[in-house]
């Protein structure tokens, strides 16, 4: 579909029944994680595709300790969840992060190479205004321009969360903003638009440099069809069969590495700023609001698959699909299940 169409298809939609009955997102029960694997008798190579955010900073502090375990990590920078997601399904990685609808989207393209691992972290999300706009509720998006990335993790979240709230999608008007989301910022701060949908770094930096403010009032992470997710760790089925044991160690080690920095937020934002070669006062603002570890489970992708197929935004329901194409046993062996 058209994102025009889909426009005007999200404006018409004043309810989202199939989910309105559905239980909210719940955090999962965070775990400690289990031994230390024995190392392989022989090297594993994994590639592995990421993205410089925040919820991924254990991602680039894990080489080390992999290797030790016989798995040799190649990693391999995108800056869209969308592009390490056609780059997984073609074969190129073993393992990608994408983002929390990407496991659907797939299925709906009808690739079937594809597993679910698990969720990564979660963050509340809000619009950031441009400092002097007014935004108490959501009835002051009312002819706003408010940037957005069509398609996008984020876009997601905001617009079933207009939906659940009953929100025409037409009441504002969106600009398409390409690129990262350093753009975003700049928009705002040149006064381009009255406010941006995007993620962090670029959240808070308007917010530290006084141009922009979180608009509190204007919540979009806690629908009950996309949740609060940020992103999750797939895998290709071929990886998970005939890599499978150095993938196991993968995991392990990513969830030790996320667990040390979940219980230190001077080493989370020391992470997040070498991941990101953002300032250290930048990365520390921006990791205060960012919880590591999963929040979303495979009835929350069902969830979400039935109701963007309603929307539109995939080709066809493929809710039925998610369980055969989520594997949560690489998980409960690295907690020692």
């Amino acid at each position: 579909m058209q994102m025009s169409k889909l426009f005007k298809k999200l404006s018409l939609l004043a309810t989202l029944s199939l989910v309105a009955a559905t239980v909210g997102l719940v955090p999962l029960p965070a775990h400690a994680v289990g031994p230390e694997p024995k190392p392989l008798p022989a090297p594993v190579e994994l590639t592995v595709g990421y993205q410089k955010v925040g919820h991924l900073a254990p991602m680039i502090l894990i080489s080390d300790e992999l290797k030790k375990l016989g798995v040799n990590l190649k990693l391999v920078e995108f800056v869209r969840y969308a592009d390490a997601r056609t780059a997984l399904l073609a074969g190129s990685l073993d393992v990608a992060s994408v983002g929390p609808a990407d496991l659907a989207i797939a299925l709906a393209q009808g690739s079937t190479n594809i597993v679910g691992l698990m969720g990564v972290g979660s963050s509340p999300k809000y619009v950031i205004g441009r400092k002097g706009t007014k935004f108490d509720s959501w009835e002051d998006l009312k002819g706003k321009k408010i940037a957005i990335a069509p398609g996008s993790a984020v876009w997601f979240q905001l617009a079933a969360t207009l939906v659940e709230k009953g929100i025409p999608y037409n009441s504002f008007e969106a600009v398409n903003i390409q690129g990262g989301g350093a753009n975003f910022d700049q928009a705002l701060k040149k006064g381009d638009v009255d406010g941006i949908v995007t993620w962090e770094p670029f959240e808070s930096i308007p917010v530290m440099e006084g141009y922009g403010f979180f608009a509190k009032n204007l919540e979009y992470s806690s629908s009950k069809a996309v949740g609060a997710e940020l992103g999750l760790l797939v895998a290709t089925k071929t990886a998970a069969d005939s890599k499978k044991a150095a993938l196991e160690r993968f995991v392990w080690a990513y969830l030790k590495t996320q667990e040390e920095l979940a219980k230190s937020p001077q080493k989370f934002a020391g992470a997040y700023a070498q991941l990101s070669g953002m300032a250290p006062n930048v990365a520390a603002e921006a990791a205060k609001v960012i919880k590591l570890g999963e929040v979303v489970s495979p009835d929350q992708i069902k969830r979400q698959a039935k109701a963007f197929a309603d929307l539109g935004v995939i080709q066809k329901d493929v809710s039925g699909q998610v369980d055969a194409h989520w594997d949560g046993s690489f998980v409960a062996k690295a907690l020692g299940k």
